[in-house]
């Protein structure tokens, strides 16, 4: 992505920080037919003279280079470069991009080569840091590259590519501007009392700030879909040890994860994979047998899966006799709030003329009933948190989440203000600042650099 789709809002220190030439390799390192070194900075030209035979000299064309070694000549490649000229590029800075094989070598010697001509490596994130300062993306839409990037499922990257196609930045920024309204009709009220429109009445400003607050209120309530469908929805196996559990996690994902055996307490720690689903992208974690054990292992392992149980989005209680599904079921519900589902692992085997129940018998070994259990997990997550809505942009991150909550609280403590009289109200709109400015902090219209160094830490180099 060369370019940024639309403009974005530029931070209050555009611009500001290291504006030298930075360098970095753009695709993973290792055996491949090609790769990308990466450079962004201004008159970024000055260091391709020193390194490449001959100079790309118009915008967006590629031409064929000789990448040399600028001390002593020394030919390292034949590379295609690309030079992207200011500000139409994604850093919005000079950009040259270097095709260079693939391999090891070969991109870390031009690499090399580029550093000692004159840039320096980039850090983690820094090429995409850029881009915000310089106005072509919001910090939404950076956490966005991020998250396409790390996608593992294709629900998670559908989301991502709503959130870098500005949905969400355009739905923060609009409640932004509500509250921003309040704040005006504050300011009106407070410095103009005697216009010919006369005082703000309080059941107009109480009235804005309601709306303002059912609006962030519902945004805030997009959080929990947004965050499964980037996680993953963590679905648990549980149960006795040696009822097929691991058979079924494997016979779910269509290959074998899990260790297989006759042997109870097999499966020592949890394992996790993802399942990659039509609604909702499934976290499976095989966990270890409940049961009383001596075995210091074994124990610690349990302990692990009673974590998971925790935090669970859905529980399979599972067992391979009808008679006791019930009985492991109500076990597993007391030490999980998640929806429990009871599975009967082994339906080829077992006869199930005793059960009465709502179990989901399955065969690991003839795949019986596996549709059945998947489609009954998206039930159980569709009763929990609804059904996923692809077209409404929503939450996914903690930083998110915790920037509207804060603007929650802020209107809330300015409407207690109100009401409680304690306060002139000239003091009390602080809160309605406060408010605005944490949803300016999500896009980055308010900048600070612990945000920023919040959002691109995790970052890839070369992104």
């Amino acid at each position: 992505m060369s370019e940024a789709g639309h403009a974005a809002p530029v931070l209050a220190a555009r611009g500001v920080g290291d504006d030298r030439i930075i360098a970095a390799i753009a695709t993973p390192v290792g055996r491949g037919a090609l790769a990308i070194v990466r450079l962004s900075g201004r008159d970024v030209l000055r260091v391709a003279a020193r390194m490449l035979d001959p100079v790309p000299t118009e915008p967006r064309r590629a031409v064929l280079s000789r990448a040399i070694d600028p001390d002593d000549g020394t030919l390292l490649d034949e590379v295609v470069t690309v030079w992207y000229a200011a500000p139409r590029s994604f850093t919005g800075e000079d950009v040259l991009e270097i095709s260079t094989h693939g391999g090891l070598h070969v991109p870390t010697s031009v690499l090399a080569a580029a550093i000692r001509a004159g840039a320096r490596e980039a850090m983690p994130g820094e090429f995409t840091r850029r881009a915000v300062l310089n106005g072509k993306l919001d910090l939404l839409q950076a956490e966005a590259i991020g998250d396409l990037i790390d996608a593992r499922s294709s629900a998670a990257q559908r989301q991502a590519l709503r959130q870098l196609d500005g949905g969400l930045s355009a739905r923060v920024q609009a409640l932004r501007e509500r509250i921003l309204m309040v704040e005006s009709l504050l300011a009106y009220d407070i410095d103009f009392p005697e216009e010919d429109d006369g005082p703000v009445t309080p059941d107009r400003i109480d009235a804005a700030v309601d709306e303002a607050l059912r609006a962030v209120r519902t945004l805030l309530a997009t959080s929990e879909q947004g965050t499964l469908i980037h996680d993953g929805a963590l679905i648990v196996l549980a149960g006795p040890p040696n009822v097929g559990k691991s058979s079924l996690f494997n016979a779910l994902l269509g290959e074998a994860r899990a260790i297989v055996t006759e042997i109870p307490g097999t499966t020592r720690d949890a394992i996790e994979a993802m399942l990659d689903r039509p609604r909702w992208p499934l976290r499976l974690v095989d966990t270890a047998g409940m049961r009383d054990t001596t075995d210091a292992l074994e124990r610690l392992g349990i302990e692990v899966s009673s974590r998971y149980l925790a935090r669970a989005a859905v529980v399979l209680a599972c067992a391979d006799d009808a008679s006791e599904v019930d009985v492991v079921k109500r076990q597993v519900a007391a030490a999980t709030p998640a929806p429990v589902l009871a599975v009967i692992t082994k339906c080829d085997l077992v006869s199930l003329r005793t059960h009465t129940g709502e179990a989901v018998p399955v065969s690991a070994r003839t795949g019986e009933g596996l549709g059945t259990l998947l489609d009954a997990i998206d039930g159980a997550l569709a009763e929990a948190h609804g059904l996923p809505k692809p077209e409404l942009p929503g939450l996914t991150r903690a930083r998110h989440r915790a920037a509207v909550a804060r603007a929650i609280d802020e209107l809330e403590a300015f409407r207690d203000a109100q009401e409680a009289g304690a306060i002139p109200t000239s003091i009390a709109a602080i809160h309605v600042r406060q408010a605005a400015d944490a949803l300016g902090e999500l896009i980055g219209v308010i900048r600070t650099d612990d945000v920023l160094e919040v959002v691109f830490r995790q970052f890839c180099v070369g992104k």
